[in-house]
């Protein structure tokens, strides 16, 4: 199978480790008989130093024409002086807005290898982190109107959260179809006693819930939601959620299952064309020191096998490669054990040694 990918590997720590999930998707192609054609993109910082503009035309029109686009990352100290219309996010937000991608799906899964790198006491981990968060993307007060003016001598500033029936309609759907294929529960998450747009949110889940009965469907407020992500985890398999509160509530997951560095992330829309990245930052201030874990990356380009190319089998072997790397004791530092005694049991490696050992382990099933 022939695949176009379109390649950003934008900012800080970007290159290092879309450098690594490249290598393993053409071992990938190697073991399989694929063919996957890369298509650079310029996004980001990178692309304000080089064009003048986070995202030129040129640059989101390769990403619509191609078959699926690998992130790595955008961003950094270097870019905070720019006005707000140029910053290198905004080159991301109006990739997502162009490409259509609104439903974002990150999961909050610890490895058992890392169950003691999670901050939460171990009783709460052994009862398991397994769910996903699915959050609207291309909607709220994101996208919604930002104005800042002068009155009465005053700086006043506003931005508008927005959400129609239909948006809402369309990402709940997403959030029932995932529940229907994991374990069927689903949690929609709002702040419907103090918002008109929460309130519309939960009115839309509940008439959608009437179209999906074998599927648990619960409300939470945003605020207790949060709280009960760090005190018992193991209720959740599938969150559904606006833009902002989803932003946050993923972010807060990603911490509690060890390592940001492990998370990867899939944003689609009504294509199978995606985009794939890692959730963390670009880390400019390791940028260049081969330290950097490539694994969400890696694990990013899993997602993108599986759910925008149906190579089922081509994602599983490389999990299952990730996984027998983490038994063998091999970390990055960010999942180094701080445990004197665990440490002696593991060896810590850089970004590029962690790419060449998935890439050893690497079985065709």
């Amino acid at each position: 199978m022939n695949k176009n990918i379109a390649v950003i590997r934008g900012d800080g720590i970007g290159p290092e480790i879309v450098t690594q999930a490249l290598r393993v998707l053409d071992k990938i192609a190697e073991l399989y008989g694929h063919t996957f054609t890369y298509t650079n993109v310029d996004m980001g910082g990178c692309a304000i130093d080089k064009w003048g503009d986070p995202l030129p035309q040129e640059m989101l029109d390769r990403c619509k024409n191609s078959d699926s686009v690998l992130l790595g990352a955008v961003g950094g100290e270097k870019w905070n002086s720019v006005p707000g219309n140029m910053r290198p996010e905004k080159g991301l937000l109006r990739l997502r807005a162009g490409m259509g991608v609104y439903s974002n799906n990150r999961p909050a899964k610890i490895w058992p290898q890392l169950s003691s790198a999670s901050p939460l006491k171990q009783s709460i981990v052994d009862k398991g982190i397994d769910f996903i968060i699915v959050r609207e993307l291309i909607g709220g007060i994101y996208f919604g109107e930002h104005k800042t003016e002068n009155v009465d001598g005053t700086e006043v500033s506003s931005d508008v959260l927005v959400y129609t029936e239909d948006e809402i309609e369309r990402i709940g759907r997403i959030g029932f179809e995932t529940a229907r294929k994991r374990s069927k529960k689903l949690c929609s998450v709002e702040k419907s006693n103090v918002l008109d747009s929460s309130r519309l949110w939960k009115k839309v889940m509940h008439r959608l819930s009437e179209e999906y009965p074998d599927v648990e469907l619960s409300d939470m407020l945003v605020d207790n939601c949060a709280m009960q992500i760090v005190k018992n985890p193991s209720q959740f398999d599938v969150i559904v959620t606006e833009n902002m509160f989803g932003d946050i509530l993923s972010d807060e997951a990603s911490m509690i299952t060890g390592s940001i560095g492990m998370i990867p992330s899939s944003s689609l829309g009504a294509t199978s064309c995606g985009l794939y990245e890692p959730i963390h930052g670009s880390a400019p201030d390791i940028a260049g020191m081969d330290v950097a874990n490539p694994i969400g990356t890696i694990l990013s380009a899993a997602m993108m096998l599986r759910y925008s190319f149906d190579m089922t089998s081509e994602a599983d072997c490389i999990e299952n490669a990730v996984s027998q790397v983490l038994d063998l004791g091999y970390r990055c530092a960010d999942i180094m054990p701080r445990n004197e005694s665990e440490a002696l049991n593991c060896r810590q490696i850089g970004c590029s040694e962690c790419g060449s050992l998935i890439i050893e382990h690497l079985r065709k099933e």
